[in-house]
């Protein structure tokens, strides 16, 4: 069984793209990081946290953690707290590029995987009027950096460089490739 540590809607439409048959179990678990990983790196550690503690309750299935961080200028940058924290977000991305870096931990047995997907995303120059009237539409409550790429989002995008699921939330591709690393037995639910 396969064991999906993340109750994200947009993880668990993409991982269906792998495999069409699994559980979602979320993990509750303290997000604090230490002060010696670098900014980069914290998704993976989050991603391998929620994996682990998710693994020990079910030690003998594949439990699949994930995090994503939005980077710019040597920040991270989380969910809005409030429409006016959605402003000030999207504020800062408009007409820059920023890093979306999702890190993905995969546990089997005794095995672990634990990676990031990095995709450079650009924005055009937002009006403030562009701004509000995006926020109005409620996307950007749950998302890290205030945006939803698949959705209404997407108009505020200029370009992207590397996966675009992966700014969704998950980079199914590549996860597919390392779950084919760890040998899992061949069937018409993975690819």
């Amino acid at each position: 069984m396969i064991v999906l540590a993340s109750n994200s809607p947009r993880r668990k439409e993409l991982l269906r793209l792998i495999c069409p048959s699994f559980v979602i179990e979320p993990a509750d678990i303290d997000e604090s990081v230490s002060e010696n990983l670098s900014l980069a790196e914290i998704p993976a550690y989050l991603a391998r946290k929620k994996a682990a503690h998710i693994h020990q309750k079910h030690p003998d299935d594949i439990v699949i953690g994930c995090d994503t961080g939005v980077f710019i200028n040597n920040m991270m940058i989380g969910k809005p707290s409030s429409d006016q924290s959605a402003f000030e977000i999207l504020k800062l991305l408009s007409g820059k590029t920023h890093k979306v870096v999702t890190g993905c931990a995969i546990f089997k047995g005794e095995q672990e995987l634990v990676f990031s997907q990095v995709t450079e995303v650009e924005f055009y120059p937002l009006t403030d009027e562009e701004i509000r009237a995006y926020i109005a539409t409620g996307e950007p409550a749950d998302k890290a950096g205030a945006y939803g790429i698949q959705g209404k989002g997407a108009l505020l995008v200029k370009q992207i460089k590397g996966d675009y699921n992966n700014v969704v939330g998950l980079p199914v591709a590549l996860l597919s490739k390392k779950l084919k690393e760890l040998d899992l037995p061949e069937s018409d639910d993975t690819l």
